[in-house]
């Protein structure tokens, strides 16, 4: 829920490079804190990506041109991601008045911004770094509870127990193979067999690639499975809302930890490979009772539910009087 506070006449802008879980963080972020955002973008020319940021002489040239980076400049700047950090350091620069928080760990020192949230897989620690157990995302009580009477209808022929199933895909250091479809299809079934009437919801990403879809949809067509073809609003939300468990790909720890925030469990389809900061990710969670490791079995626990967002937006307010 979005606490009430004097903010809605502030000016916020949220930098990323516009991918969807950089952006997702930000807005939520902004959003939790009763902020209205304007969408800014960084796009970085070719060469310039191979030059550490902190060597760039202009990161303001790097906008989006739908989007440039020009005064006024925002009260509230919330950024995240590498390659939009330095444009936020230089807006701070330029405009010392203006509240400059990053998500995730930047490529420059962290006293460049008056915040620094980074999750505690990175080691990154200072006076001015809020740590967090996952990532923060845009999910909320709320929108689970208009995901759950918007979605019933649709899904009310899905008999319980459902399970739902989040799927990523491959990333630069993960391959979701179609060997690994194949793995966690047959893993769905034999999870959905072991439980008398279970269902299975499922959603890909763009990510996922049209073969591995193939691969699901084949191997898990039946009655009892409901496969999003793409077509019309995505269930995502939906699903999270109206699922019994959630089984998610390791790729992506903001579905993981969207997923997390139900308080449902959460069980983690492991992909080969990926870094070791995501590695820590996934063994702290299993370790403090959030998610398990799914291996084609579901067995009922009753996980704590993890709610960064408000703990993060907390102290933000305290600490900057918002």
């Amino acid at each position: 829920m979005v606490d009430k506070n004097p903010n809605a006449a502030k000016t916020c802008w949220v930098l990323t490079e516009g991918h969807a879980g950089m952006e997702g963080q930000c807005i939520g972020l902004a959003e939790k804190l009763g902020l209205t955002p304007l969408i800014k973008r960084v796009k970085i020319r070719p060469l310039w990506k191979y030059l550490p940021a902190r060597f760039w002489p202009n990161p303001l040239s790097m906008a989006a041109p739908e989007t440039p980076l020009t005064a006024p400049w925002p009260d509230i700047l919330i950024s995240c991601g590498r390659r939009s950090a330095a444009a936020a350091a230089q807006i701070k620069r330029l405009n010392p008045q203006t509240l400059a928080i990053h998500i995730q760990v930047p490529p420059l020192p962290a006293k460049s911004y008056d915040t620094v949230i980074v999750p505690e897989h990175d080691a990154l620690r200072g006076p001015n770094v809020l740590v967090m157990r996952g990532s923060l995302h845009k999910l909320t009580e709320e929108k689970l509870l208009t995901a759950k009477k918007q979605f019933a209808p649709a899904f009310a022929q899905y008999s319980s127990p459902r399970i739902g199933v989040l799927v990523g895909g491959s990333t630069k250091r993960q391959k979701f193979s179609a060997k690994l479809a194949q793995d966690l299809a047959q893993k769905l079934k034999t999870a959905g067999a072991s439980i008398q009437g279970a269902s299975i919801l499922l959603t890909p990403s763009r990510r996922t690639g049209e073969e591995n879809i193939k691969i699901l949809s084949g191997a898990l067509a039946g009655p009892r499975t409901f496969i999003w073809d793409g077509t019309g609003e995505n269930p995502y939300f939906g699903i999270l809302a109206l699922a019994d468990y959630l089984i998610v790909t390791s790729d992506s720890a903001n579905m993981i930890s969207e997923a997390c925030f139900t308080g449902k469990p959460v069980l983690i389809f492991d992909l080969p490979g990926g870094s070791k900061r995501l590695r820590r990710f996934h063994e702290k969670l299993v370790e403090d009772g959030y998610a398990r490791m799914f291996n084609g079995t579901l067995e009922p626990f009753n996980p704590p539910r993890l709610d960064e967002m408000t703990e993060i937006a907390k102290n933000l307010r305290r600490k900057y009087n918002l």
